[in-house]
């Protein structure tokens, strides 16, 4: 039970410390609710298993990008941590909301690049997680937990985390 309630509080933490992490470009200061964006569609992600090396890990991710429209973009790349990362985990599922602002064009490259921010992972067996990251081109892409992420294993991992996405191939909408 203490494992759980550990993993809600630093998920919402996660979550709600993000907008912290975001550069501001811009001049003049907007208010929250003037600030417009839109959801561009969701990314999941498969997170391969592996060791945390006490101070950080790396581990490859598949992602499939469904755009609002149907289109599937794939990217791999991967999931690195800085901070406590002690364990063993096994392969991992994540699914984050993609945002930006409501200018923003969306293509088949839109989310390539690099993202950074918080991540929380709580394993015993099975295990909650979560990573709230900025990043993209200029900083101007936001992704969001959908849902926590699910894994197992034997794993505590709390710190910063930068995901990079490399584009694979576009599935046109049927």
């Amino acid at each position: 039970m203490a494992i759980k309630t550990v993993c809600s509080t630093v998920i919402a933490l996660t979550i709600l410390a993000t907008p912290a992490l975001a550069d501001n470009h811009t001049q003049e200061e907007k208010p929250v609710e003037e600030v417009a964006g839109q959801e561009l569609g969701q990314l999941s992600c498969t997170i391969d298993g592996g060791w945390g090396l006490l101070l950080g890990s790396s581990k490859e991710a598949t992602c499939d990008f469904e755009g609002k429209d149907g289109t599937v973009v794939t990217y791999t790349g991967s999931l690195s941590r800085i901070g406590i990362d002690i364990g063993k985990t096994e392969e991992a599922f994540m699914t984050w909301a993609v945002f930006s602002k409501d200018d923003f064009e969306m293509n088949d490259e839109a989310l390539l690049g690099y993202y950074e921010g918080l991540s929380a992972e709580a394993n015993l067996g099975i295990g909650l997680g979560a990573n709230a990251l900025i990043g993209g081109t200029n900083k101007n892409i936001g992704l969001q937990p959908l849902s926590a992420q699910g894994s197992s294993g034997l794993n505590l991992a709390v710190g910063l985390a930068s995901l990079q996405l490399d584009k694979v191939v576009a599935t046109p909408a049927e």
